[in-house]
């Protein structure tokens, strides 16, 4: 599974959608989540964007399709962003988790 960063603005109709039920996003969320992607975090933040989202995917279909749903049940834009390990830039110890070259896994692998 790779990781993905989804960056949410929220357009006019959907500032009035929050506005009038405060649960939307999370409450979308929750409706999202499966078929391939799984959000791991999702976070208010401030600045250019109103919502990050971690996300977890077998694909980029899947992320593609977790984010247009996100996008059109709460009135946000999206954009998607995969994470990509930073060890692959280094010469650096496979042990050493900050500059690991493989994907962080925020999920047990299956057996």
């Amino acid at each position: 599974m790779s990781l993905y960063f989804l960056l949410g603005t929220l357009t006019t109709e959907g500032r009035t959608r929050v506005h009038t039920n405060r649960n939307l996003v999370v409450e979308a969320a929750r409706k999202v989540s499966g078929a391939g992607a799984e959000i791991l975090g999702q976070y208010a933040v401030l600045g250019r964007y109103d919502y990050l989202m971690m996300i977890e995917a077998d694909d980029n279909d899947a992320v593609a399709r977790l984010s247009l749903e996100m996008g059109v049940s709460t009135g946000m834009h999206i954009e998607t962003l995969p994470g990509i390990p930073i060890g692959f830039l280094t010469d650096g110890g496979r042990d050493d988790p900050v500059i690991s070259p493989e994907s962080v896994r925020l999920t047990p692998p299956e057996v």
